[in-house]
């Protein structure tokens, strides 16, 4: 991986995008700002690498943020997207397609009993909560600290991802009224849950949760803590909402839920399940979703929902986890990526913490346990800077941000993981 290379036409894009593009990007995270870099303009991606217009190439670790689990371009969901479109790539009507992709949903997170779709997961996981407080006629939400679902108003309190990433405590635009329906607690903390509870639980509508935290970078549930949420929510009439929308078909084909053997009354989707389109979804126990519109009074709809591109893409993508079952190996690439990494960090003598669960990692670098926000913070931001930077220039793309999770895909190959480590032992040495 060869770092002889100049980023020109990257830089006259950027230059050019700022022009009619806040910041030159469409989300903020893109613009490279936290670790004191510019954006790399992207021109194609296959298996497990991008290029960008200057022609240089990268071994992948962010694959779109985690939608694309078999890496750039496979056949299978690029052929299904290019049938699609042949006859047609939007109807606003219904297809037999949607309900196909509803069933494997179902069928796969047995606590989805009906599926809506929709085209993000921001949207995704605003109706939910909408739908919670329909079903329980009441206001409030609890969110925790660091976990990012979207960028709705009430959910972009103490929100983690780009929110984090760019130091904003919460965002402008965001009404005083609608923040104060929302309620904080720290991750992982069931102690202060159940005083969240005791204080407000009669106007509690829902509880809201990344079971596997992936936007404060990879923070892992601690034993018990949603077998505990579960139970709180039970006890004080409110719904739990798992949102799945990284970790949804990534861990498992029943994701995280399956995994610890939880069963939330809603879930949040996305990702995966678009198969590198955009799609979404929400679903739970239909009693439930029957409050939905037509049937329901609380109402949802989208003029590109179950979009016919996006449903085949989803189908194949999940046709394949079904036939194939990638997860053993790709969960077997991604130890062996956080090991090597702990390892060369220690023979440095760098104090890190690395959070790995299945194709999900993190490097922190502090030497303290990442259990919430506020241990993750505890990072040195401009170590983690210098680290991006060095494996940017050696070939490796990663999250440009301490708060984000990074994933190995099916599309690596066992090689692939050597050069990974041999660019991380050069630019741990740097450091």
């Amino acid at each position: 991986m060869s770092t002889d290379y100049l980023t020109a036409k990257s830089a006259v894009l950027f230059e050019e995008a700022q022009k009619y593009i806040p910041g030159g990007v469409n989300s903020p995270v893109r613009a490279c700002q936290a670790v004191g870099a510019s954006p790399r303009f992207v021109k194609k991606g296959q298996g497990a690498r991008l290029y960008d217009e200057d022609g240089r190439e990268y071994l992948d670790l962010v694959g779109s943020w985690g939608p694309l689990i078999f890496g750039h371009c496979p056949p299978s969901v690029i052929k299904a997207i290019t049938e699609a479109a042949k006859n047609g790539t939007t109807f606003g009507a219904p297809t037999e397609a949607e309900t196909r992709l509803a069933a494997l949903i179902s069928e796969n997170v047995p606590s989805m009993e009906m599926v809506r779709l929709v085209s993000s997961g921001t949207e995704a996981a605003m109706s939910a909560i909408r739908l919670a407080r329909g079903a329980t006629s009441r206001d409030k939400i609890v969110k925790f600290e660091g976990c990012y679902h979207g960028h709705a108003d009430s959910l972009l309190v103490a929100a983690g991802s780009g929110v984090v990433t760019q130091s904003i405590p919460g965002s402008l635009g965001v009404p005083k009224a609608l923040a104060e329906l929302t309620i904080t607690c720290p991750y992982n903390d069931l102690e202060a849950l159940e005083q969240r509870f005791k204080l407000a639980g009669p106007e509690i509508a829902a509880v809201i949760v990344e079971p596997v935290a992936g936007n404060m970078g990879l923070v892992l549930p601690k034993d018990g803590f949603l077998q505990g949420l579960a139970e709180l929510c039970q006890k004080y009439g409110a719904l739990f909402i798992c949102d799945e929308v990284i970790t949804g078909f990534r861990l498992g084909l029943g994701g995280a839920q399956e995994l610890y053997q939880i069963k939330p009354d809603l879930t949040v989707l996305g990702k995966i399940i678009g198969g590198g389109l955009p799609l979404a979804a929400f679903g739970g126990k239909k009693a439930y979703m029957e409050l939905l519109a037509p049937l329901g009074g609380v109402y949802q709809a989208g003029t590109l929902s179950g979009n016919p591109l996006a449903v085949a893409a989803g189908i194949a993508a999940i046709e394949r986890l079904q036939s194939e079952e990638p997860y053993g190996r790709i969960n077997h690439m991604s130890a062996r990526w956080a090991e090597g990494l702990r390892t060369l960090a220690k023979d440095k003598g760098l104090p890190v913490t690395v959070n790995q669960l299945g194709s999900m990692s993190t490097i922190f670098f502090t030497p303290d346990p990442v259990y919430d926000l506020a241990t993750a913070k505890k990072s040195d931001l401009k170590l983690y800077s210098a680290w991006f930077r060095a494996m940017l220039e050696l070939g490796v793309w990663l999250p440009p941000s301490q708060f984000e999770s990074l994933f190995i895909s099916a599309g690596i190959l066992f090689s692939e993981v050597d050069d990974l480590l041999e660019a991380a032992e050069k630019a741990l040495e740097s450091l």
